[in-house]
């Protein structure tokens, strides 16, 4: 078993492979308060009757998170745990792009969307931001976007408007907001959409067709409200990450 884990600012996602199958996916809330001590319970109880992992593979997006789940796994599987660094090599060539800061969730989809679909690609991830990598015809990766999530919006909706109440996203029933909650759960939604397609169309006067890849949380909402051809991969992160175990473990 293999345990591939996700730190995201909202959740850490772990994922479990046996050989290519996905066995199991947990999530947890990606809580600063918990030291390393902390994790390990934590993890241990999420994979409380689950096979034990040889090894782990992690890719984080929360620095302080990063040395507490890592030795939280190192504890709990007994083997080698991977960390996806810039210093990692992935086999994805980021060209000129200024990688100093570079969010390696973003590196993780690219290599496995690159495992799936030929290039160009966009791949949008969903999550608390919704990032937008671009990976052109040769294979490199040109760069991005990075837009507010949709759970951030509308949170900041709330917090700053006073008669804005907060919402929970969920599909919408139709296209015209009846009511202030509808409005803004549409206006999100739609605006998400509207946002992806009129992105792509500007990128393919650029690069010329391409595939899109669709991945994250809130993909789910927002895939079915598009007009264009997308590609979903909602384990697009495990993938990657396994896909980068078995580079450095043929």
């Amino acid at each position: 078993m293999l345990l591939t884990v996700d730190i995201g600012n909202t959740t850490v996602a772990l994922a479990g492979f046996a050989g290519e199958r996905l066995a199991f996916l947990r999530r947890l809330p990606s809580d600063p308060a918990l030291d390393a001590a902390g994790w390990r319970a934590a993890l241990g109880e999420a994979l409380a009757g689950l096979e034990t992992a040889e090894g782990a593979v992690l890719s984080s997006v929360v620095p302080a998170l990063t040395p507490r789940v890592t030795q939280a796994l190192a504890a709990l599987t007994g083997g080698s745990v991977l960390t996806v660094d810039r210093h990692t090599p992935t086999g994805l060539s980021l060209g000129n792009y200024d990688a100093k800061n570079l969010g390696m969730d973003r590196v993780v989809d690219c290599v496995a969307a690159l495992s799936r679909y030929a290039p160009p690609l966009a791949v949008f991830d969903m999550g608390t931001a919704t990032t937008l990598s671009v990976v052109g015809r040769e294979g490199t990766f040109l760069g991005g976007m990075i837009l507010p999530g949709l759970a951030l919006s509308v949170d900041a909706l709330s917090a700053r408007a006073a008669q804005l109440p907060p919402i929970t996203l969920s599909p919408p029933e139709g296209l015209i907001g009846t009511n202030t909650e509808t409005c803004m759960r549409y206006g999100a939604l739609y605006g998400a959409a509207g946002a992806i397609e009129g992105i792509v169309a500007r990128l393919e006067e650029e690069l010329g067709p391409l595939t899109v890849v669709l991945t994250g949380g809130n993909s789910v909402c927002v895939r079915p409200l598009l007009r264009i051809p997308t590609a979903w991969e909602p384990h697009l992160p495990f993938l990657g990450l396994r896909a980068l175990w078995q580079r450095q473990h043929p």
